[in-house]
């Protein structure tokens, strides 16, 4: 089954049963900066899991755009990608186990037609009543597998011990799709001398749905408490759901990835079936890039722009290893892949393909210094093999390939015990990025975030209309503020910006809201910048008579109780885009 079929029918499904398709939110999260890209279908909901109305209502189904960066260093084996797709439904305080486990089930035996046989199952030890709904539904109890809260259970910083305060979790039940021993995955596993099983690592079986269950948020003591109404969030992997219909277990030999992967024997004059784990490294990487650049991420050194160009240059050297350095020309098909789900990856697929080729002469340069190094040192050993991964990104294959080249032999030992730390590093990295930010809710965080709205008002007031917001980013202690403006703001500017914000947090305007469709919203003069994420229910915020935003909260009721405005700094954030850090006290 296609892509599209499936992608269609998991919305449509869940259509027919009262829910509603919202848009896909951008990669990069607005106004969250606890983490770096949208990794799961619920971040862009944490506020509704948590309490806060969808305009939508309680029933919600689409596709969800994700970078998972944690899984970046298993890029190569049948099923990881660090861009992917989420087919994801949720119930915000409506229904819950006894509705959504059968549904799902029909969705994958009904809809996608996948044998029952071929399904196992998993539960959080001691959750009895999904055991019993997956029995009632004709699962085997011997394909019902029971684990601890580090293999089911959810959220976003993981099991509940790691999990910060006031963040939602739960426990989850997952399917898995077995693609059978005739592909003997196992036997060529590291873990061949145990019984195979759902959660096992060698490929056999591929999770392809998980219904997650939210119903604890963790306390300030570490305990964890009901949240007020249980909500489901389920995801599914685009991908994965795709090769399970095609009894393929690898989903580079989908429709997902086959346009780009054929490109790249094109280019390279070289097989997929012989060189295949440079050509799934290169096809994903060179995929999540350009979806980074359409929601308009630009290579480098800092934050997502750092992701984005250690993605590139990574393509970029495996790709050197198969003889491929027209990178410019991979950028089509990943067009073509998603024209018709995400039409704007085509409007700027021109802009994307520019920057990709000025990003490969960047890094021409950045090799050849690297491969300079390498001359310079008489003999390569595994730590400085992974000394050269650290510093100019360069992977084993082609450290060992250069080392042959001279003659000598790299002791892999070595550079695999240094990459495990880095790897632990790197994850506990990408954890402690969930920790905090605006997701908790807290006091400081919705004034600062209220403050953006009389902040963009009194931008456009002082600077013209044609100012727009560009993203915005909100701890607990500070805002920071991306607007359009091609000049360094003057002092004069900046301090009739600080005081007219002054001003309306004296005036105490009343902060509303209400529930608008979309067009009217827009009719209304209410301020948009960001048309491709809205629903066609969205949430208008006004302050007084001063702003009218589409916005999804949190917020103060009364600008009075903000305090003091002050603007910090004020600096370039790219061409034509200003950056204004500002606090309250």
């Amino acid at each position: 089954m296609k892509s599209a079929d499936v992608r269609r029918k998991f919305i449509e499904f869940y259509k027919a049963r009262g829910h509603v398709e919202v848009p896909s939110a951008p990669l990069v999260p607005e106004n969250d900066p606890t983490t770096l890209f949208i990794s799961a279908g619920m971040q862009p909901l944490i506020l509704n899991i948590l309490g806060e109305p969808h305009p939508a209502g309680k029933r919600l189904v689409n596709s969800q755009k994700a970078v998972r960066m944690q899984d970046i260093d298993e890029v190569g084996d049948n099923r990881h990608t660090t861009f992917f797709e989420m087919l994801g439904n949720w119930s915000l305080g409506d229904y819950f186990k006894k509705e959504q486990l059968p549904w799902i089930f029909e969705f994958l035996t009904k809809e996608l037609g996948l044998p029952q046989e071929r399904l196992s199952v998993s539960v959080l030890k001691g959750d009895e009543e999904s055991v019993t709904i997956w029995k009632q539904l004709g699962v085997p109890e011997d394909k019902i597998f029971s684990y601890g809260v580090d293999k089911n259970w959810w959220s976003r910083a993981g099991e509940p011990d790691k999990m910060p305060p006031g963040e939602p979790g739960g426990p989850d039940s997952e399917v898995f799709f077995d693609f059978g021993p005739g592909f003997g995955f196992h036997e060529r596993s590291n873990d061949r001398a145990r019984p195979c099983h759902p959660n096992c690592d060698c490929g056999r079986y591929m999770e392809i749905a998980n219904s997650v269950f939210m119903q604890h948020r963790k306390r300030k003591d570490g305990s964890l408490d009901e949240l007020p109404s249980k909500s489901v969030d389920f995801g599914g992997g685009l991908e994965r759901l795709v090769a399970a219909t095609e009894e393929t277990p690898d989903v580079f030999r989908t429709d997902l990835f086959l346009p780009i992967i054929e490109k790249i024997e094109e280019l390279s004059k070289k097989t997929y079936s012989d060189n295949t784990r440079a050509m799934r490294i290169v096809s994903d990487h060179v995929k999540a890039a350009v979806m980074m650049m359409v929601d308009g991420v630009v290579p480098g050194n800092k934050m997502q722009s750092y992701v984005l160009r250690r993605l590139i240059r990574r393509a970029m050297l495996y790709g050197r290893t198969i003889g491929i350095d027209q990178w410019g020309d991979l950028v089509k098909p990943v067009v073509t892949i998603y024209h018709d789900a995400f039409p704007h990856v085509a409007e700027k697929a021109d802009t994307v393909r520019e920057l990709f080729i000025q990003e490969a002469m960047r890094f021409g340069r950045t090799l050849e210094r690297g491969l300079r190094e390498i001359e310079k040192i008489p003999s390569i050993d595994g730590k400085t093999a992974f000394f050269l991964y650290e510093s100019y990104g360069f992977p084993w294959e082609m450290t060992q390939e250069i080392a042959q080249g001279k003659g000598q032999h790299i002791d892999r030992v070595d550079f695999e015990a240094e990459f495990k730390k880095h790897q632990e590093l790197s994850r506990t990295a990408a954890k402690g990025m969930f920790k905090g930010g605006l997701a908790d809710q807290s006091e400081k965080t919705t004034k600062l975030h209220t403050a953006t709205h009389l902040l963009h008002a009194a931008l456009r007031k002082i600077l013209g209309d044609h100012v727009q917001q560009k993203g915005s980013n909100i701890t607990a202690s500070r805002l920071r503020f991306d607007f359009s403006y091609p000049t360094k703001l003057t002092k004069e500017e900046l301090e009739g910006v600080e005081g007219l914000v002054n001003d309306k947090i004296k005036e105490n305007f009343a902060v509303t809201f209400a529930v608008m469709d979309k067009e009217e919203a827009l009719k209304s003069g209410a301020m948009a910048f960001f048309g491709e994420r809205y629903a066609d229910k969205v949430k208008v915020y006004s302050v007084g008579s001063f702003s009218k935003e589409i916005c999804g909260g949190p917020h103060v009721s009364f600008t009075g109780t903000l305090g003091r405005f002050t603007i910090m700094k004020e600096e370039s954030a790219g061409a034509g885009v200003r950056r204004i850090y500002a606090t309250l006290h």
